[in-house]
C-alpha cells in the first residue's frame, strides 16, 4: 500500500472507505405518451407525480438508502440544492 494512503487511512481503516459513490436522487416520474413525448420542445412543462414538499428518495444504483427534503442552500453556495436526510432506510440484505 501507499504510504500516503496508509497515513491517510490511519491504523486499520478500510481503503475502500475512500472510494467515491454516486447518490441519484429522485424527486419524481412522469408517464407521457410516445405522442406527447415526441411533441416536447424547449419550455414545455413534464409534470411530475409529486409535490415540492414530498420527500425526495435517494438511491446507490438501484438501492433505496434514505428519504429527505429538497433546500436551497445559502451563503457562498446560494442557489445550490442540497437533501436533508430525514429518514435512513434499513439497508438489511436479507441474507
Amino acid at each position: 500500500m501507499d504510504d500516503n494512503l496508509a497515513a491517510s487511512l490511519g491504523d486499520g481503516a478500510n481503503p475502500f472507505s475512500l472510494v467515491p459513490i454516486e447518490i441519484t436522487i429522485s424527486v419524481g416520474r412522469a408517464r407521457p405518451s410516445v405522442r406527447d413525448l415526441l411533441r416536447l420542445q424547449r419550455d414545455s412543462v413534464l409534470p411530475l407525480d409529486r409535490r415540492v414538499e414530498d420527500p425526495v428518495e435517494l438511491y446507490v444504483g438501484d438501492r433505496l438508502i434514505a428519504r429527505g427534503e429538497l433546500q436551497e442552500l445559502e451563503g457562498d453556495q446560494a442557489g445550490q440544492l442540497a437533501v436533508r436526510l430525514t429518514e435512513i432506510a434499513s439497508l438489511r440484505t436479507g441474507a
